[in-house]
């Protein structure tokens, strides 16, 4: 028996490589503060300065936590682990201005085996560079070493946000009338969700990370790798220069009907024509490669949709004017009509995720 004793460090806390991990993030995080972030990195509980909600007549604040999923896998398996916290914070972000909600400040939380530092320091500048893209201080933060409960490679994060709104300003399915029309915003990919499809495909196929794929120009890993696309800011600027904004949907797990069905109001029904876009390679691409009916992969996947708008008509070429001039393609994807009931139908999507409101009818076939 040895006669040193047990230390933290010998039961597999390294505190050490926790410190050095703070010091080469520290410089990301700062770029996300601004005056109104107050004690910079380290202190117990991140300041921000809310003077500025004294203007408001009357400020909801608006809150959302959220991770990336099983996607985690592939930025492991392919030792790159910047991009991920980009997903982490669209996932956060991009819920909470659905709502029309600016993101005022950010936390992270980072759990692993055993803490390499310059491996955290890569997932927390992921992390403030996706701040910055919306426009949000990282006030805050933990790394958790977790030996014997977690491998020592093993890692997961999860970050939570809050924002601001004015209360007669807030966005939803009360503000949705028949003959709005329905806008699309294009996803960069994946994003964060489906990845135990997409990871199953892969296994049947027998794809690896390193395959090449013509049609993507780039190969598998590299193409399922590819950063949640952030619409925060683009979205915060719509919802306050655009007067016939009515509501956003965020499409993550569900998919775009389940998620769209979220922001229309009992009565009324979206529709969605699966052919007004170019579905792109990699949707089709995995339904081919496993076998998938499309009916499951559109209730997984995003199908090339990230964000949705529900404008009125008269702003409907603003709004994707505006998102095209951003960078964010975007187009026409159908109206707000009166639900009939075609409950029938299995391209009928309604009561998703405990909404029970309207309904999403979805016709056509995608153009692959």
């Amino acid at each position: 028996m040895s006669s040193e004793g047990i230390t933290y460090a010998s039961s597999g806390v390294d505190t050490a490589a926790g410190d050095r991990a703070v010091e080469l993030m520290k410089e990301a995080v700062g770029k996300t503060h601004g005056p109104e972030v107050l004690g910079g990195v380290g202190a117990f509980a991140g300041l921000f300065d809310a003077s500025a909600l004294k203007d408001y007549r009357r400020p909801l604040l608006a809150s959302s936590t959220d991770g990336v999923g099983t996607k985690i896998v592939i930025a492991r398996a392919m030792g790159i682990h910047d991009t991920i916290g980009q997903d982490l914070v669209a996932m956060v972000v991009d819920d909470i201005v659905v709502c029309g909600a600016k993101p005022l400040v950010m936390t992270d939380y980072i759990a692993c085996g055993r803490v390499v530092p310059e491996r955290i320091a890569d997932i927390v500048r992921g992390i403030a560079e996706g701040c910055l893209m919306a426009d949000t201080a990282l006030v805050g933060g933990e790394t958790a070493e977790h030996p014997g409960v977690m491998e020592p490679d093993d890692y997961d994060v999860a970050g939570a946000a809050i924002g601001v709104v004015e209360a007669d300003a807030l966005l939803g399915p009360d503000r949705v009338r028949e003959g709005d029309v329905v806008v699309a915003m294009a996803s960069s990919g994946l994003h964060s969700n489906g990845y135990s499809l997409v990871r199953s495909v892969m296994a049947h196929a027998g794809w690896t990370l390193d395959r090449h794929v013509a049609d993507l120009g780039r190969t598998v890993g590299e193409e399922l790798l590819e950063p949640t696309r952030i619409y925060a800011k683009l979205c915060v600027e719509l919802a306050g220069s655009v007067p016939g904004l009515h509501a956003f949907s965020h499409v993550t797990g569900g998919g775009l009907a389940a998620n769209l069905a979220r922001v229309i109001p009992a009565g009324l029904a979206a529709t969605v024509a699966r052919d007004a876009w170019q579905l792109p390679v990699i949707f089709d691409a995995l339904a081919g490669a496993g076998q998938v009916p499309w009916h499951d992969l559109e209730s997984t996947l995003n199908m090339g949709v990230g964000m949705v708008a529900v404008v009125s008509a008269s702003d409907a070429d603003s709004v994707i004017s505006a998102s095209t001039a951003a960078g964010v393609p975007s187009w026409e994807l159908g109206a707000v009509i009166a639900d009939d009931a075609r409950a029938s139908s299995a391209d009928v999507v309604r009561g998703a995720k405990g909404v029970q409101g309207g309904a999403v009818y979805l016709s056509g076939a995608y153009r692959a």
